[in-house]
């Protein structure tokens, strides 16, 4: 279908496009380059808030900003990674997506300052009236789409999480939150404290080390932390004696493997995984250091993301004495650093609180079908990437447990697989339709605090299929890659109004 021009205008004809993605980091390139891929006749726009393309890689500036996964699982199925380093810094994975929005040119499809603040579906049209606000200049247009496709992630892009901290305005030295890191923070030579225990903070402690004087990472309990090479030796001699297809797909599968095992192990012998990362601290540290208080986690692995050091990074810099771990509660910051609980302080020029996101689901679109509002916890999660009760409605999540990237493949194939066998039965509306028998879970099963403090916000998981959210790649690969589209929760409807059905396959 041919756009329109159109100024927003009431008397003007909207511009139209077949599938409207939302967001240009990557899941919505990655979605875009499916779509270009299987159905190179469709219409195709992306809208992006912000400036550029990239999302998270472009957004996070802070020093040693890394993947917390291998590039072969978190780079596209489609576009090999090729880089000897399987940990990757954010400018690597940065130019990644760029390369690959050139190669299957949807860099051009890119709309930037474009941030969708409503959409309502219109039934007896099938198509979704989008309302826009452009970021640059304050305007609102409108367009229209007939498959509306989500990829902004979940979290705020404009504000992190910062807990309250007593005290924290009356610090003489200065503050950042890793979201919004400033070009210019000076931090040589100087005593820095970064609160927070997570994958940012982990990162961030033995990036700053050579330059700062000391730095501190402070948490109030522990996480996991296990230490892998930045380099995948296995991958690369595969690279060497292999075409490079095969190598790129034996790697994705080695790691793909790799971290269902880690991850079922961790869940049916949570004991066993505990000694034995226990062990594998104690092992990079040095010798008496009290593991027990810094590294042992009251909760098991995987009931949050286990972070990842490239190297063991965070471990050499213990070791140098470049940096340290203080684990205690805060009680207030003064102004030249933090008293603790314990009666102890810790002297700081520079605090970093890296102690979390905020979660913004579907970027903050307010939905609605037919004029009624769609009330996302009233709805149920279907295969994990559509809605119940909302036509021609996708969205991309990944995994908790491993690579974002791997689900974002899968629901990308899904949805052109969707929109083909649509085409091909001359549907032009399909809507996941809840069982009412089906018992209601929480959208996602996980304990890490950023999700916590924000599931009432999102619709819930069922507890059988299609509407539980399996956070298992192996059993995705055979439900949505190699499955029917059509299933007894789906309905479609036909272009001929008399002949709507349910199809069932």
């Amino acid at each position: 279908m041919t756009p329109c021009g159109n100024d927003g205008g009431p008397d003007e004809l909207l511009e139209h496009v077949d599938v409207l993605i939302v967001g240009a980091g990557l899941s919505g390139i990655g979605a875009a380059c499916q779509l270009r891929r299987d159905r190179p006749g469709s219409t195709l726009a992306i809208l992006e808030a912000r400036d550029t393309i990239g999302g998270t890689w472009d957004l996070f500036r802070y020093p040693g900003i890394r993947s917390d996964s291998d590039m072969f699982t978190l780079g596209y199925r489609f576009k090999p990674w090729t880089d000897q380093k399987a940990i990757a810094d954010g400018p690597a994975i940065l130019s990644y997506v760029h390369e690959t929005a050139r190669e299957y040119g949807v860099d051009s499809l890119v709309r930037f300052h474009h941030r969708v603040v409503h959409a309502d579906y219109a039934s007896d049209e099938r198509r979704w009236t989008v309302t826009v606000e452009r970021t640059d200049t304050g305007e609102t247009i409108t367009l229209t789409c007939g498959f509306l496709y989500c990829c902004s992630g979940y979290y705020r892009y404009d504000e992190g999480y910062t807990p309250d901290i007593p005290g924290l305005d009356r610090f003489a030295g200065t503050v950042v939150h890793p979201q919004h890191w400033p070009e210019d923070l000076d931090y040589a030579d100087k005593r820095v404290v970064v609160i927070g225990s997570g994958a940012t903070a982990v990162t961030l402690v033995p990036a700053m080390a050579p330059d700062a004087e000391h730095v501190t990472m402070l948490q109030r309990s522990p996480s996991y932390i296990i230490a892998q090479p930045g380099v995948d030796v296995v991958a690369n001699f595969f690279r060497k004696v292999l075409p490079s297809p095969l190598a790129y797909r034996l790697s994705r599968w080695k790691n793909v493997l790799t971290q269902t095992a880690v991850f079922q192990l961790s869940k049916a012998r949570p004991g066993l995984v505990k000694s034995l990362l226990r062990r594998l601290a104690i092992a990079q540290l040095p010798k008496d250091y009290p593991v027990d208080v810094h590294f042992r986690p009251k909760y098991n692995p995987w009931d949050q993301r286990l972070c990842l050091v490239p190297d063991g990074d965070l471990f050499r810099a213990i070791r140098r004495g470049a940096a340290s771990i203080v684990t205690d509660h805060i009680d207030t910051v003064t102004e030249s650093g933090i008293r603790l609980r314990s009666g102890d302080q810790l002297d700081a020029d520079v605090l970093i609180t890296a102690t979390g996101l905020n979660l913004l689901v579907f970027g903050g679109i307010h939905l609605s079908v037919d004029g009624a509002e769609v009330h996302l916890p009233d709805r149920m999660a279907y295969k994990g990437m559509m809605l119940s009760g909302v036509p021609n409605f996708a969205y991309t999540i990944g995994y908790t447990n491993a690579s974002w990237t791997l689900k974002a493949d899968l629901v990308s194939e899904y949805i052109s697989r969707l929109l083909t066998y649509m085409d091909e039965h001359g549907y032009d509306e399909c809507v996941p339709e809840r069982d009412p028998r089906v018992e209601e879970e929480p959208f996602l099963d996980f304990a890490a605090g950023y999700v916590l403090r924000s599931l009432d916000q999102f619709p819930k998981q069922g507890a059988e299929a299609p509407w539980k959210l399996r956070m298992n790649y192996l059993r995705d690969v055979l439900t949505l890659r190699r499955g029917s589209v059509a299933d007894d929760a789906m309905r479609f409807r036909a272009r001929q109004r008399s002949s709507s059905r349910n199809t069932i396959g």
